[in-house]
């Protein structure tokens, strides 16, 4: 569900909401965009992930560090290091052998949603989202000390150096539920 708020209702978010996290009340979407991730393209699993039916890969709805509840992600996603954030998929994968990954660039920018900010994601399928960079596998080409980021806060991709600490959500291959 996309929200449209003007400048004036986003200060009484802020107002009335005190320390209430902005991630997901503050996002802010065009009213009559054409949706780049529409949730028709999305197909919820009993496992709480999502399989993007466009790409066929199943995505984790919350970042890491977050638990999904049934309805919504819970508790505060975690920035990691690069090498960190390739560990951690090792071990997701090692786990429950379905070949959790760090999604490459390319895979991660198929989330963004191009009509929204703050995040810059279909806030619908990925719940409280932190409107911050995302973690690629992505190495740079011409700089061995950094990789691509994703950033969900305005749906730009940049590289950053691997031991900065960014957010992380993991990605595989569907094989059927």
């Amino acid at each position: 569900m996309k929200t449209t708020l003007t400048a004036l209702s986003k200060c009484a978010l802020v107002v009335l909401g005190g320390a209430m996290s902005l991630s997901t009340s503050a996002q802010t979407c065009l009213a009559d965009g054409l949706e780049t991730t529409p949730s028709a393209n999305f197909t919820e699993l009993s496992s709480g992930n999502v399989w993007h039916v466009t790409t066929d890969l199943v995505w984790q709805r919350c970042a890491l560090g977050q638990s999904w509840d049934g309805t919504t992600c819970t508790g505060d996603a975690i920035q990691y290091t690069w090498q960190e954030a390739l560990m951690l998929a090792q071990q997701a994968s090692d786990t429950d052998l379905l070949g959790w990954r760090l999604p490459n660039v390319k895979e991660l920018a198929t989330l963004v949603e191009r009509d929204c900010v703050r995040p810059a994601i279909n806030a619908t399928l990925f719940p409280e989202t932190p409107p911050d960079d995302f973690w690629t596998s992505t190495p740079s080409t011409t700089d061995p000390d950094r990789a691509w980021v994703v950033a969900f806060f305005n749906a730009s991709h940049s590289i950053k150096e691997k031991d900065r600490f960014v957010y992380v959500r993991l990605v595989r291959n569907y094989v059927g539920e």
